[in-house]
């Protein structure tokens, strides 16, 4: 598991966390996996699913009552994440504002991370 002792994988915002409970809250769930996936046209993707029990592998982080598991594989590439909820006109959704992106595709939905060697540099140091 990557992680830096005394600090949290990602941040969650009162917006996200709020949303976060009321999808808890409505269909009974332990919280929400977050990970990355291959996929899009920017190489990489970000998942989110619902969790009916939290696996001993997975990152747990709790704010407000909201839970969010971070898959073991996605770990590494979430660190430093900050996650939020935005409500506009056209669509609403979580948003992830990750420093780890290299670049991402017009729509926003693919990802490129930076080199693992360069994150791993980055994270620790």
């Amino acid at each position: 598991m990557f992680s830096i002792p005394g600090k949290q994988a990602v941040t969650i915002t009162d917006k996200a966390a709020v949303q976060i409970r009321k999808l808890m809250d409505r269909d009974g769930h332990k919280g929400l996996r977050i990970g990355v996936k291959k996929g899009g046209c920017a190489g990489m993707e970000y998942t989110m699913d619902y969790a009916a029990d939290i696996d001993p592998h997975d990152e747990v982080v709790e704010q407000d009552g909201a839970r969010v598991m971070i898959a073991p594989m996605a770990q590494m590439f979430l660190f430093g994440t900050r996650i939020d909820y935005q409500v506009s006109l056209l669509e609403s959704g979580f948003k992830f504002n990750n420093p780890n992106v290299e670049d991402a595709c017009g729509c926003g939905e693919s990802i490129k991370f930076k080199d693992v060697n360069e994150l791993s540099a980055e994270q620790q140091g």
